[in-house]
């Protein structure tokens, strides 16, 4: 019933930002049997993003979208946290936070500390410089924009944003991880 990788395997997915993108994405990579954390730093916003994503499933429900398990299951998968360091073991990250390039380089600076090495580190963005953001990092070959358009589990289309440093690895892993998702991915 989910689409996979191949090999059926299941990665960790984190998300940082759990406003209406971050935890749109949560969604999808939770409904795709991936094991989901989603970590924001703000007072009240991890608290926010639950209620809103148990309303919006519950919606699902009543519309027999979804079963009542599946609302479970989907739950049972997301890691709702305000502690950056549960992202470890994560094979993909995807920053959705404020449009702020410093701001973003911190974080993806630290996100490089907690994750390993082969881990993919994307940002949302859709205005500022992917090369820019992976400046900050050690490896920025494994630094990648992923765009989603709001509402993320609505819309088909996902743009995929490779930098200069990108390597084609990072940039193919990306793109498999998700069109596993069903989404439209356009390399941008």
């Amino acid at each position: 019933e989910n689409l996979t990788l191949k090999g059926n395997r299941m990665i960790k997915v984190s998300i940082i930002g759990a406003g209406t993108i971050g935890a749109g994405i949560a969604q999808i990579a939770a409904t795709n049997g991936h094991e989901v954390c989603l970590y924001d730093s703000f007072d009240g916003a991890i608290e926010s993003a639950e209620e809103k994503l148990n309303k919006i499933l519950n919606r699902l429900v009543e519309k027999e979208k979804i079963s009542e398990e599946q609302k479970d299951t989907i739950l049972a998968k997301i890691n709702f946290t305000k502690d950056i360091n549960k992202l470890k073991g994560s094979e993909l990250v995807i920053e959705a936070i404020i449009e702020d390039l410093e701001i973003k380089q911190k974080v993806f600076t630290e996100i490089e500390s907690l994750v390993s090495e082969d881990c993919i580190i994307a940002s949302n963005t859709s205005s500022l410089s992917i090369a820019s953001i992976a400046s900050a990092c050690k490896k920025a070959e494994r630094v990648v924009g992923i765009h989603f358009f709001n509402p993320a589990p609505l819309m088909p289309l996902v743009e995929i944003i490779p930098s200069v440093q990108t390597s084609t690895d990072t940039l193919n892993k990306a793109k498999s991880i998700i069109d596993s998702w069903g989404k439209v991915t356009v390399v941008a």
